[in-house]
């Protein structure tokens, strides 16, 4: 009952916060970039501490002495929500690749298209799509923005993964960049689909950037998935490894 509450409270916080953060966002739009970017960075490390204070949900990062000096591309799993805005602040200035409807949601959609500046792809254009992560993706780079992508495409169920898309590894050959692996254990604390947000560490690991030269993209995907699969059995219960502390995660 007490984790129910917890999480009904971080829900109710999370909705009202991300509300404000979106009609303040709309208000200042024509603000410099970078101003528009604190605002993310600040709004990311809120529900970071939401998460945290109504549900226990601590984060730490491991690895940052990993991350290149050079902008480039990360590679995370998808598991959850919280992956997905929890690692904002933990690197420079990066634009997702997401599916285009996202934008298109009223309010919060365009708030994303606004701050984000992301790539918004057609997923069912396959080839297409590809072609204009690459595109749009090398020139975020040139701009010195990072871009960040869930190559599984889709939040995954504890302990699975799927083939990764071809897209990121494309992407870092064609623009001559690294790929930064990202392994984490979110889904330990927030299961796919759960209401119920349970207590816990959610460890992100920054893994060694990965040369996309050499080998096709395709060879660079299993790279990266290799390592971050590999990684996922150390640190997650939903793969098998032991609860942090002899707790449950």
């Amino acid at each position: 009952m007490m984790l129910w509450l917890r999480s009904a409270l971080f829900l109710t916080f999370s909705f009202v916060s991300i509300l404000v953060f979106a009609v303040f966002a709309l208000l200042v739009c024509w603000a410099p970039q970078a101003f528009l970017w604190k605002i993310v960075v600040n709004y990311c490390r809120l529900a970071l501490w939401a998460g945290d204070f109504f549900c226990g949900m601590k984060v730490v990062v491991e690895g940052k002495e990993n991350l290149p000096d050079e902008p480039s591309v990360i590679m995370i799993k998808h598991t959850t929500t919280l992956e997905t805005y929890g690692h904002v602040p933990m690197f420079p200035r990066t634009a997702w690749v997401l599916k285009r409807e996202i934008i298109w949601m009223p309010v919060f959609g365009w708030v994303i298209g606004l701050l984000f500046r992301p790539i918004a792809i057609r997923r069912s254009a396959r080839s297409a799509a590809v072609k204009q992560v690459i595109q749009q993706g090398k020139e975020k780079l040139r701009q010195g923005v990072w871009v960040t992508i869930f190559p599984e495409g889709t939040r995954m169920p504890p302990g699975e993964t799927r083939r990764y898309g071809i897209s990121g590894a494309a992407l870092a050959h064609d623009a001559n960049v690294p790929i930064v692996p990202v392994a984490h254990n979110a889904g330990d604390v927030w299961p796919r689909l759960s209401f119920v947000k349970r207590p816990g560490t959610v460890r992100f690991v920054i893994g060694p950037p990965i040369s996309a030269q050499g080998r096709q993209p395709r060879e660079t995907n299993l790279v990266v998935q290799d390592w971050i699969e590999s990684k996922m059995r150390e640190i997650s219960v939903a793969y098998g490894a032991p609860p942090a502390g002899g707790r449950d995660a």
